[in-house]
């Protein structure tokens, strides 16, 4: 497994094996069994003759000036382990001074599915992950990425992007990796008191009932599902403070219509000073 730790590095290495089929998993690092998952997949889709690229940074542009930059856990060395035991051939692993120099003057901005679900309370951080990943696209050279359906806003975002700005590259959504209690796995989930743990595996569980109600029920008011969703959390997760609970179209994250073809569930709750979100597909 390659290590790289600068852009020079990763552009020979891209060089070298040009013509290669390249699958891309993007990471934050703080790697748990919903990343191992995410290089399993890409392993699978790169085939043994393929190789699988791993970026693991803490991207500065997508967090706020009160948000948890200088606190989001790096653990390096642990992060190496589980791509080399899930079939990685390469990380690429920048400090942010080697990705954004000091007199950058371009960045990307997302102006539509941004502006709801994490977005709306996040201004500006989908901005950030638009131009990391436009810059890691371009390193890396890949024909595929994955990404994760827990973070249901990113992987419509980076599809957009995909799309409006002509990168070439197939871009899979992989399902969310769960604890055997539902909660859905997140580098975020180790700030939990002991407490807000054991409620926090009501955000899946409101969900899911909520999909039953849309499905057998045939319940198709938003509204009804938001409302069951949050007397759920507030009966069951006393100390969760809910963000948003929202049901949207699939593809555009509003509001569905007439012509929806996927209708979304999405949830943020804050436990303590730890932001969980989860989502359900109608279907």
């Amino acid at each position: 497994m390659n290590i790289i730790n600068n852009v020079r590095q990763l552009r020979s290495w891209s060089s070298i094996n040009r013509g290669t089929r390249c699958v891309f998993v993007p990471t934050m690092g703080a790697l748990h069994e919903g990343h191992a998952a995410l290089i399993r997949a890409a392993r699978e889709l790169a085939g043994q003759s393929g190789n699988v690229v791993v970026s693991i940074f803490v991207n500065p542009l997508q967090f706020g000036p009160n948000e948890d930059f200088s606190k989001y856990p790096r653990t390096l060395v642990e992060d190496l382990a589980i791509c080399r035991d899930n079939g990685a051939d390469a990380i690429f692993a920048p400090k942010a001074d080697d990705l954004y120099l000091p007199d950058r003057s371009i960045q990307l901005f997302e102006t539509s599915l941004s502006k709801t679900l994490c977005g709306a309370s996040r201004p500006g951080h989908f901005d950030g992950v638009c131009t990391v990943v436009a810059k890691l696209f371009n390193l890396v050279q890949c024909d595929e990425a994955v990404f994760g359906k827990k973070d249901y806003q990113q992987l419509a975002i980076i599809r957009r992007m995909v799309r409006d700005l002509d990168f070439n590259i197939v871009i899979h959504g992989i399902d969310t990796v769960r604890e055997a209690d539902g909660l859905a796995m997140s580098s975020r989930n180790r700030y939990l008191s002991a407490d807000e743990r054991a409620q926090a595996p009501v955000l899946r569980a409101a969900l899911l009932k909520a999909r039953e109600a849309y499905i057998k029920g045939g319940e198709r008011d938003g509204k009804v599902l938001r409302q069951m969703i949050l007397d759920q959390i507030a009966a069951e997760a006393p100390l969760g403070r809910v963000d948003y609970v929202e049901v949207v179209d699939a593809s555009t994250l509003q509001t569905p219509t007439e012509t929806t073809e996927l209708v979304a569930i999405a949830v943020a709750v804050f436990f303590g000073s730890a932001r969980l979100i989860d989502n359900i597909e109608l279907k």
